[in-house]
């Protein structure tokens, strides 16, 4: 994606985002206007980049809004039974395609953001009003004169006249996700990840603040804006938010440097994988798979398509993927069918793909993907992200972008074999490892395609190429003997001598 269109794109859908000249929201969108109605502060990107700039300068200051304890202990639950009152959320009597519902602190999410709504360049605070909430049977709403700190917010679109499911969330850290049209969710993107698996221990910046521009009535499309903190860097950040039978979300974003930042993540994702088709080892289960997303897929600056299923392993695994300018990456869910889960309570079949497409040069670096081992399906037990080669200094500001694509695809190439199917079992002597990968796709005939099978320690043994009838695609299979190794990366391509004719597979046995 060409940043300079991107951009120029962004920049007029913020123009186009018209406003009705008023300075405070009213009624008829959700927001009573008091009797003398105050002066907004005036609201630019730009001047959040000033802030975030200016703020960097000095050392974090941690939110100051208390949140009653009452609220802080909630547990699961009775946090989900707080929720705004259908007929009061934000635009609920506009004929705009997009409500706005402010998230209440409590439970896990005790961090305070402040949320703004903007209007004709002002930005004015949405305030806190106890009666515009439905507290739900277990819990009781906070006492008069009490004000719960909001802790991020909601989107929602309609479905029905009656029906308005929720399409993204920005909630806890820098954390948001979204959802493809008749979807369920599944990976979460990060503004940013630092030093993610390191020994010395992860830094979570937070969104403190977040600005909302008030859409017009016949887009499905929101822009907002994000103010970040963390100990060591600030940023600002514009969302553009695009509901359709997919979900995008473009961001744009400058990180002022506190101090030297050396393991950075951009496009960062997160997502869980529990067990599969392969990697069932650690599962005794009824549900042939759990998981939200089944493989890491890149397309390399030089246009290769890479596939690497993802693992539950024994151990931490990290494995970095080196690259220039990267086309795309995410974490993708090609398991589309129910029967290959059977899960009525929790439908991994429904899961989107997140895709990460970098906006321009991104430079040197690597994907890197962090596996950590889970014995439940409630971790979020896997990371992907982009680390840039080299660091970020303190005082020089970043910029970059990018856009964040919540779909039913699975980052299929549409002009090669892709991996359809990956399975593992027992191999033919003890301690050898079988595996078996289905292609489907555009590719020649069996006879006239070169299977191409290493592993990096041990030896691949029979690799076998052959015809699938079943799926009109063609099947590899192969042992790998791994001769007292403690781990292999494995790699399969099909050629046709010359050329690619498929995507990449790539995995990574241990001995572990």
């Amino acid at each position: 994606m060409d940043r300079r269109a991107f951009l120029s794109s962004s920049l007029a859908l913020a123009a186009a985002l018209g406003f009705d000249g008023t300075l405070r929201p009213t009624a008829a969108e959700g927001l009573d206007a008091p009797p003398t109605r105050p002066a907004g502060t005036p609201f630019s990107f730009s001047a959040l980049k000033d802030e975030a700039r200016r703020l960097a300068g000095a050392p974090q200051v941690a939110p100051q809004a208390a949140i009653p304890a009452r609220f802080a202990d909630l547990g699961q639950e009775q946090y989900r039974d707080i929720r705004w009152k259908r007929d009061q959320l934000i635009w609920h009597d506009a004929q705009r395609q997009a409500r706005l519902e402010p998230l209440p602190a409590g439970f896990v999410y005790r961090t305070p953001v402040e949320l703004y709504l903007i209007d004709d360049g002002q930005a004015l605070p949405i305030p806190f009003d106890r009666e515009r909430f439905d507290w739900g049977a277990s819990v009781a709403p906070p006492e008069d004169g009490v004000a719960l700190p909001f802790s991020g917010l909601k989107l929602r679109r309609p479905r029905d006249p009656d029906r308005w499911p929720e399409f993204a969330v920005f909630q806890g850290a820098t954390y948001f996700r979204a959802l493809a049209r008749d979807q369920a969710y599944g990976p979460i993107a990060r503004g940013l990840a630092l030093n993610t698996a390191d020994a010395d221990g992860e830094e979570f910046p937070v969104f403190s603040r977040f600005y909302v521009e008030k859409p017009d009535d016949n887009t499905q499309t929101v822009l907002l804006y994000g103010l970040l903190d963390s100990k060591s860097v600030t940023g600002a950040y514009r969302f553009t938010v695009r509901a359709g039978d997919e979900t995008s979300i473009d961001v744009e974003f400058t990180l002022y440097p506190r101090e030297d930042l050396g393991h950075v993540g951009l496009g960062a994702l997160n997502s869980m994988f529990f067990y599969g088709a392969i990697g069932r080892s650690r599962a005794d289960d009824i549900r042939p798979a759990v998981h939200l997303s089944d493989a890491l897929a890149i397309v390399t600056g030089q246009g290769e398509h890479l596939l690497r299923p993802l693992a539950n392993p024994r151990i931490l695994q990290i494995s970095a993927f080196g690259d220039e300018n990267p086309h795309g990456f995410g974490l993708v869910q090609r398991t589309r069918a129910f029967a290959e889960f059977q899960d009525l309570e929790r439908r991994w079949d429904l899961a989107p793909s997140a895709w990460v497409e970098p906006v321009g040069d991104w430079g040197k670096g690597s994907v890197v993907l962090v596996e950590i081992p889970s014995d439940a399906q409630i971790h979020e037990n896997i990371t992907a992200y982009w680390r840039p080669h080299g660091k970020l200094l303190a005082g020089q500001e970043f910029s970059a972008a990018c856009r964040l694509r919540w779909t039913s695809s699975g980052a299929e190439p549409a002009d090669l074999g892709r991996v359809a199917d990956s399975r593992e079992g027992q191999g033919a002597e003890s301690g050898w490892r079988r595996y078996s990968i289905d292609f489907t796709g555009p590719m020649p005939a069996a006879a006239a395609v070169k299977l191409v099978a290493t592993a990096s320690a041990g030896r691949v043994v029979s690799p076998i190429l052959r015809a699938n009838p079943a799926t009109g695609g063609l099947r590899v299979t192969f042992d790998l003997d791994p001769r007292n190794a403690p781990l292999s990366e494995l790699r399969v391509q099909l050629t046709d001598g010359a050329k690619p004719v498929s995507e990449t597979w790539l995995y990574r046995w241990t001995a572990a």
